[in-house]
């Protein structure tokens, strides 16, 4: 069998392209997917260089029964690369945030990523092979109204950190992509996502928010409109997973890299700037 990898949340976006791509490039790839259809529709397009995974990495047993799947294909050859690309998104402001939604939020990027690195793992080190997470410029660049996005991507952050150093003796690298705006349908799932939460956000929260709530949303809008194609995230995934001397996080995009550059500046100034461009009231 080609070298062999694993893409988890594969159905669509970032995980599709990589997975897409990959195939192409010669890698058989084991693609997690949530639904049949997503998975057969990702065979159609690359012949013999996907395999579908019913997988969904909060599932235990799912879990458990993909890693079956791959270790009886792959063998003693073990898996060169685990992409973790699973995750989802959502917003609010903090103050009525639900818990069950945070909760929901960390266990899929989150712990979700632990989940499928640990599962994996074992393959991984009969392969040589190497993990890469797909983080956000938003687990550096925190902005009001997606904390727990940021949140969760500031985890991946510091667990790529961590693991990189604890797998280092047996060679298997580590990197972390920081994507900034991909286009993808999560961006139009996470404006629904917001639309009917914010129906049952109580009275006080738009008393406080109200005026920045959609100001907030026509900036999502605009920036979605001019995010970059998923594909080259593909393209630096697969750079991770093949180059003699991979980097340890890579970030894309033009408006990431400005994020970046903007991370830097003082937090105090940077919060008068962002409370200015998304309309928040002036302090009482």
């Amino acid at each position: 069998m080609a070298a062999a990898v694993v893409v988890t949340g594969a159905s669509t976006g970032i995980g599709r392209a990589t997975a897409l791509r990959l195939a192409r490039n010669g890698f058989h790839v084991f693609a997690g997917v949530r639904k049949p259809a997503d998975g057969e529709s990702l065979r159609a397009e690359a012949p013999g260089g996907i395999t579908p995974l019913q997988l969904d990495v909060t599932d235990a047993e799912q879990l458990a029964a993909a890693v079956r799947s791959v270790e009886q294909q792959v063998g003693a050859q073990g898996l060169q690369g685990l992409v973790n690309n699973a995750g989802i998104s959502g917003g609010a402001p903090t103050e009525f945030l639900p818990l069950a939604e945070l909760r929901g939020m960390i266990e899929v990027n989150v712990v979700g990523v632990v989940a499928a690195t640990q599962a994996f793992l074992p393959l991984l080190r009969k392969g040589n092979g190497r993990v890469v997470c797909i983080g956000s410029i938003g687990g550096r660049f925190a902005v009001p109204f997606l904390a727990a996005y940021s949140m969760t991507k500031a985890a991946v952050s510091a667990l790529c950190d961590s693991l990189r150093g604890e797998l280092r003796p047996w060679g298997i690298h580590v990197a972390l992509v920081e994507p900034g705006a991909i286009s993808t349908p999560i961006w139009e799932k996470g404006l629904r996502d917001v639309d009917e939460a914010q129906e049952k956000w109580p009275s006080a929260a738009m008393a406080l928010y109200g005026d920045a709530i959609p100001r907030m949303r026509r900036i999502t809008e605009r920036t979605a409109s001019h995010a970059i194609p998923a594909e080259k995230v593909a393209k630096v995934v697969e750079h991770a997973l093949t180059a003699r001397r991979p980097r340890t996080r890579y970030i894309v995009g033009a408006d990431a890299h400005v994020q970046a550059i903007v991370r830097r500046i003082p937090d105090r100034v940077r919060d008068a700037m962002i409370a200015r461009t998304i309309g928040l009231p002036k302090k009482a």
